[in-house]
């Protein structure tokens, strides 16, 4: 069974910096789109980053400039760097491993906390 695990969350002050990682246990040649997705209280979950198979990246429009997307297939881990965050980044942060060709390939971790407050 596909495993995908999210670590790295925790509480932070306004301004810093967390780097959240994501191993997923399944074959990399199937999946095309890695994201980072966020949910807060009473919000919708809505893509924060997204790297395709290929490299493309792309971000929410709140979170270009402070959060970055990259990945290490050989270690079948995802990362999301986040810099200058802000309370309104605090959420539930999910890590996602999809084909978006074949919708039944589409996985997803548990999530893990992020928040920001002084």
């Amino acid at each position: 069974q596909v495993q995908v695990v999210e670590s790295g969350g925790g509480l932070v002050q306004p301004g810093g910096s967390l780097r959240l990682s994501c191993v997923y246990s399944g074959t990399l040649s199937i999946i095309n789109s890695m994201g980072w997705y966020r949910q807060a209280p009473g919000k919708q979950r809505e893509l924060v980053a997204r790297i395709r198979s290929g490299g493309n990246t792309n971000y929410a429009d709140s979170v270009k400039g402070r959060f970055t997307i990259s990945r290490d297939n050989s270690k079948r881990t995802l990362y999301l760097q986040m810099n200058s965050l802000k309370p309104e980044d605090t959420a539930v942060y999910y890590c996602n491993y999809a084909n978006d060709v074949y919708g039944s390939l589409n996985y997803w971790g548990q999530g893990t906390q992020v928040t920001v407050s002084s």
